[in-house]
């Protein structure tokens, strides 16, 4: 192999990269509380979203439904969903607040840069049945 090849091929690399982040894929961002709502009621059967919070880094999502609530974590290059009753068990971090799921293999999502009243705020808008946006 000489030089040229080996040019030639990391050049092609970079370009695929590119392309790939141009059309940006294998991003799974949570970007607005309208598209957490949607991927909610899209990966859970029957779940019917009124409300969400979402981290500020776009990696979680907390969405309130009909009677339950939705949790979203990035996984990869796809997005996980859980459903949730009330009440939530939470723990405060410095980072924001971490919602433990009970499940091993889910495990505890951050939600990055939310208070515990947003959290607790959207949990009782479920329980009482209000509208959290």
């Amino acid at each position: 192999m000489d030089w040229t090849q080996l040019g030639l091929s990391v050049a092609g690399v970079l370009g695929l990269a590119l392309v790939a982040r141009w059309m940006r894929l294998g991003e799974a961002r949570i970007s607005s509380k309208a598209q957490a709502r949607e991927t909610a009621e899209q990966m859970l059967a029957g779940f019917v979203a009124h409300g969400a919070v979402i981290g500020t880094d776009g990696n979680a999502a907390l969405v309130a439904g009909n009677g339950a609530l939705a949790l979203l974590k990035r996984h990869g290059a796809k997005v996980a969903a859980r459903r949730l009753i009330a009440p939530l068990r939470l723990t405060q971090a410095i980072e924001g607040v971490r919602v433990e799921t009970g499940e091993r293999q889910f495990g505890a999502v951050l939600l990055f840069g939310v208070l515990e009243a947003d959290v607790r705020a959207i949990e009782d808008s479920v329980t009482r049945g209000t509208a959290y946006h």
